[in-house]
């Protein structure tokens, strides 16, 4: 067994900012987020966040992006185990949970992120990190989808029609403050892979 090590208070500390960036981004959006807003946000002086995200707010949204990325990843990895269509509902229902506990105040960082402006000058660190997320998930849906008989060239686009309808789907919710949307693209995604896979 190993020892259970908890987390040093200066990476608490960084930690505990890159979940108030993504909170704050799936609310407000990049553009609409300063440094300060961010790290106001997280509860942390702004001198620490520059201390921990020296190249400034496309960092911190990078991380941000990879941190809800890979929550997500967890649940996706976990429930596709009992195959696509089980990895599908419970990846809506992320998304659904999320738009109904923030009262449609909140979606996706990762989308997010996605649709801001690149930056003017200098690496689009945030946006990069966005579309890794979004590969990640079309990955482990593709592989699952062939897994169960899908073809690889089915199970690759289906794999991004899933990731696509989703993430709009949940800005379509929140502009019409509706969960109706997301229902219905749920229904017509597990018609679809119904229609994919063999097992």
């Amino acid at each position: 067994m190993g020892v259970l090590t908890l987390p040093q208070p200066e990476q608490r500390t960084r930690e505990r900012i890159i979940v108030g960036a993504a909170d704050l981004i799936r609310r407000r959006g990049l553009a609409g987020s300063t440094v300060r807003d961010l790290a106001t946000h997280s509860g942390a002086p702004l001198g620490s966040t520059y201390h921990y995200f020296p190249r400034g707010k496309q960092q911190l949204a990078a991380e941000a992006v990879r941190f809800a990325g890979e929550l997500v990843t967890r649940v996706l990895e976990r429930e596709l185990r009992a195959g696509p269509a089980a990895g599908v509902r419970a990846f809506l229902g992320l998304w659904r949970q999320t738009v109904i506990d923030s009262d449609f105040a909140a979606g996706c960082p990762v989308l997010a992120v996605a649709v801001e402006e690149p930056p003017g000058e200098g690496d689009p660190e945030a946006i990069t990190a966005a579309a890794e997320v979004f590969t990640a998930w079309e990955d482990l849906l593709s592989a699952s989808l062939r897994e169960h008989g899908a073809s690889p060239r089915q199970a690759a686009g289906l794999a991004t029609l899933i990731v696509a309808s989703v993430e709009g789907t949940v800005a379509m919710c929140r502009a019409k403050r509706d969960i109706q949307p997301l229902d219905d693209v749920a229904a017509q995604l597990e018609t679809l892979i119904g229609a994919a896979v063999t097992t």
